[in-house]
């Protein structure tokens, strides 16, 4: 199954009728943010960093510029690591 086919699933599911539907460039960003977390921090911060995203795109953020913001906070987690 392609994700994007998957979250139209997941969408319908949650009854989320109003929310848009997801593109393939969407899924790439979120799988994006999630390696990045999980490669820079600790591999459960992925669900956990993506769920926050979720959330602040619910409550209005841009999905772009928070995901990109996101990013930039876990690569600079693994950044702090290698300096100490």
């Amino acid at each position: 199954m392609i994700l994007v086919d998957w979250a139209e699933l997941v969408r319908k599911e949650l009854d989320l009728e109003e929310a848009e539907h997801l593109r393939k460039k969407d899924v790439d960003r979120i799988l994006d943010l999630a390696k990045d977390a999980a490669h820079s921090v600790t591999r459960p911060a992925a669900p956990l960093t993506t769920y926050l995203l979720g959330i602040a795109v619910g409550q209005g953020a841009d999905p772009e510029e928070a995901a990109a913001a996101l990013s930039r906070l876990a690569l600079a987690q693994s950044r702090d690591d290698k300096d100490e």
